[in-house]
């Protein structure tokens, strides 16, 4: 069980990285980079981002059916999961459109996922750290 939480542990921190560096790395690339350099950005989401979120979400489920109870700080937790699943999926429409020359990406847009992928993971960290103990 060691293993698992250590897998977890790591896969979100990869996860939150990405979440947080990704945005910032559009917003400043957006406009005077060049396509290979936003391809790289693409190649980083989905070689990393991707299959480490898919990793964090596999081995958090593990984890919980061999835990076993749903506690409502659990279910709270899953919740803001949710909401930055969203904003990784937000920021692979983000991703997409930097591709893209006629639909530049807006720095206000690279912005509003940073924020809000903060806030989630930040709510999450509190969530986990402030769950009674067993």
């Amino acid at each position: 069980m060691p293993w698992l939480k250590l897998l977890h542990i790591s896969a979100v921190v990869l996860w939150c990285a990405a979440l947080l560096y990704l945005p910032l790395a559009l917003a400043t690339a957006a406009d005077d980079e060049r396509l290979v350099q936003r391809r790289i950005l693409r190649l980083l989401y989905t070689s990393v981002a991707t299959p480490a979120a898919l990793v964090a979400i596999a081995s958090g489920t593990f984890i919980f059916l061999w835990q076993g109870p749903l506690a409502p700080w659990l279910v709270a937790k899953l919740a803001v999961v949710a909401l930055v699943v969203l904003m990784h999926a937000s920021l692979g429409l983000l991703v997409l459109r930097s591709e893209r020359a006629d639909a530049p990406v807006r720095c206000h847009s690279c912005t509003a996922v940073f924020g809000a992928s903060l806030a989630g993971l930040s709510t999450i960290a509190w969530l986990v750290l402030a769950k009674p103990a067993p």
